[in-house]
């Protein structure tokens, strides 16, 4: 998921050790976040954003990801059973 953590986090100055300290994770799990390699529950994100006192929408860019929704992927996966096996 794309996200605005490590421009923030730099921004406040602080480290990945510090920030994973102030929400309760590691210093690899905010390295693996920054990275795109994890997506954090959605508490962490909101603890994330909280520290960063920003709305969760701000510092995690649901719009610019790759990954859609379930629900999307759920019913394009239904309307097409509909269409090819009716």
């Amino acid at each position: 998921m794309k996200n605005r953590v490590r421009q923030l986090r730099e921004e406040y100055g602080w480290t990945q050790e510090q920030l994973g300290r102030m929400v309760g994770t590691s210093r690899q799990a905010i390295h693996a976040i920054e990275s795109e390699k994890f997506e954090p529950s959605i508490w962490l994100a909101h603890d994330i954003s909280q520290v960063f006192q920003c709305p969760i929408e701000e510092v995690f860019l649901f719009d610019q990801s790759e990954r859609k929704s379930r629900a999307t992927s759920s019913r394009r996966a239904y309307e097409w059973q509909s269409e090819n096996c009716g």
